[in-house]
């Protein structure tokens, strides 16, 4: 293996920890706390948010050093340290089940032990079921996966409220729907990397027509979920009015798309992250007006 400066290491290190989807749970994690609406104990919030950013790291790194062989095989993933054989994988492996093990230890010492099972189940998820059984033998890889994605901000929520109920739910659908449809328009426009790694996603085991067509249907779940925080009188005309704004955009650039000839559509991916961000500012607001 080369020599490189140890500034270089820690850059690979971290690329591997796959900080955008960290900082994804955190954000999402913050926004289960504040839509608990509930006084927050700061150094409990901080001890949440620490253990979930670990869960996901060790998870995100057991996850690419799985798929180092997959990810040799395409161009979108192909320059990833792990594909490139730039960490040693005995390593990483400690690594990736250290952060695992330090997580559930600090949630469930520091904030509660339902928090640090939500934790457990999402790693557990995530790196057993996803990673190392479905991605590789079945399409339906994307909705388990999703699992693990849409359990942060429920984590967030139980950690302030110490108790699953419908609105944890509602925030576990909404991240739930968002998450298929939001991987199959950029697993179109990359079908054909999947399809030379041997991943059988959506568009590669079933076609372009049947993945637009279920991220139709997912979108148009998602648009009539996002309005359960205001028929379960959790947040105010506000947000109704915002969530329909918002998924109304949504669902009409899904049915263009839906109904054009193009097979990827980028814009409908790059609406799908401002959605998201939109509908949680809202739901935190909501929540508190």
């Amino acid at each position: 293996m080369e020599r490189v400066l140890p500034l270089e290491n820690l850059k690979r290190h971290l690329l591997v920890a796959k900080p955008g989807i960290v900082l994804l749970s955190l954000i999402t994690t913050l926004g289960g706390m504040l839509y608990a609406k509930e006084s927050i104990n700061l150094e409990k919030a901080l001890w949440a948010l620490l253990g979930t950013a670990l869960c996901a790291s060790g998870s995100a790194i057991l996850n690419n050093l799985y798929d180092k062989d997959i990810d040799s095989k395409m161009l979108r993933t192909q320059s990833r340290p792990t594909a490139l054989g730039q960490i040693n994988y005995n390593l990483l492996l400690f690594e990736g089940a250290s952060l695992l093990i330090l997580s559930y230890l600090i949630l469930y010492h520091f904030v509660s032990f339902k928090v640090a099972l939500l934790g457990f189940i999402a790693s557990f998820t995530y790196v057993f079921v996803y990673t190392m059984f479905l991605k590789r033998h079945s399409h339906w890889a994307t909705e388990v996966g999703g699992i693990t994605g849409a359990l942060p901000p429920v984590m967030g929520y139980v950690a302030v409220k110490d108790s699953f109920d419908l609105n944890a739910l509602t925030l576990f659908l909404i991240l739930f729907l968002w998450q298929p449809p939001h991987f199959w328009v950029l697993a179109l426009k990359y079908r054909e990397d999947y399809r030379r790694a041997g991943v059988p996603t959506l568009p590669v085991s079933k076609g372009v027509l049947e993945t637009k067509r279920r991220t139709l249907i997912y979108t148009l779940l998602l648009v009539l979920v996002s309005l359960m925080p205001y028929f379960l009188k959790a947040c105010g005309l506000i947000y109704l009015i915002g969530a329909l704004i918002l998924g109304g955009i949504y669902l009409f650039m899904t049915l263009k798309f839906y109904k054009s000839k193009e097979e990827s559509d980028m814009k409908l991916f790059t609406y799908s992250i401002i959605y998201l961000s939109l509908i949680f500012l809202l739901l935190v607001v909501g929540r508190w007006t």
